[in-house]
C-alpha cells in the first residue's frame, strides 16, 4: 500500500461538489496493469474495480463505457445496441484530449468533455464499486447508486468474458 497523500484531481472536485460519499484507494501503479495489478495490490474482487473506457463511433463522436475489470466489452454488441454503426477504442493521445486524463488514469468524472456514459447493468447490483479517481494509481470506492446519480448513465449488457 502506498503512503501518500490523495489527490485532488477533476474527478474528486465534481464527486465534492456532488456530495459523494466515497473512499480513497491509493496503489503503486503498474504500466499497463489493468485492473488485474490494482485490484491484487488492493485486495479487493477484480469484478467490483470498473474500468472506464473511452471509445468513439464511426462519426468518432466519443463515449465512456464503464466494465468490470474482469470482463471485455462487445464492441460489436455496443454498437447494435446504442445504434450506431461501428464502436472502437480511443488511441490513448484521443482518449485523453476528451476525457482530460492520461490512459491508466481515466475517470468517468469530472471530464473535459462531455460524454454519454455507458454502463455494464450487472454493475448496478454490487455493493460497492472501485473505480479511478483520475490519477494513475488512484482508485475510489462508493455505492453505485451514487455513481448512478452523478452520471445518469444508459444501463447496457455488452460485457464478455
Amino acid at each position: 500500500m502506498v503512503k501518500e497523500k490523495t489527490p485532488v484531481t477533476a474527478a474528486v472536485r465534481m464527486l465534492r461538489t456532488e456530495k459523494v460519499y466515497y473512499t480513497d484507494h491509493l496503489y503503486t501503479y503498474q504500466e499497463k496493469g489493468g485492473t488485474s495489478a490494482s485490484s491484487r495490490e488492493l485486495g479487493l474482487d477484480e469484478h467490483a474495480v470498473i474500468k472506464t473506457l473511452v471509445m468513439e463511433d464511426e462519426s468518432r463522436q466519443p463515449l465512456v463505457v464503464l466494465m468490470h475489470g474482469d470482463r471485455q466489452v462487445s464492441t460489436r454488441e455496443l454498437a447494435r445496441t446504442i445504434g450506431a454503426k461501428q464502436i472502437s477504442p480511443c488511441s490513448p493521445d484521443t482518449a485523453h484530449k476528451h476525457s482530460g486524463y492520461m490512459v491508466g488514469g481515466t475517470s468517468p468524472f469530472g471530464t473535459r468533455r462531455q460524454m454519454p456514459v455507458y454502463m455494464e447493468e450487472s454493475i448496478a447490483g454490487l455493493s460497492k464499486i472501485y473505480i479511478n479517481g483520475g490519477k494513475r494509481g488512484y482508485l475510489v470506492g462508493m455505492e453505485p447508486a451514487e455513481l448512478i446519480r452523478v452520471l445518469k448513465p444508459t444501463m447496457v449488457t455488452v460485457g464478455i468474458s
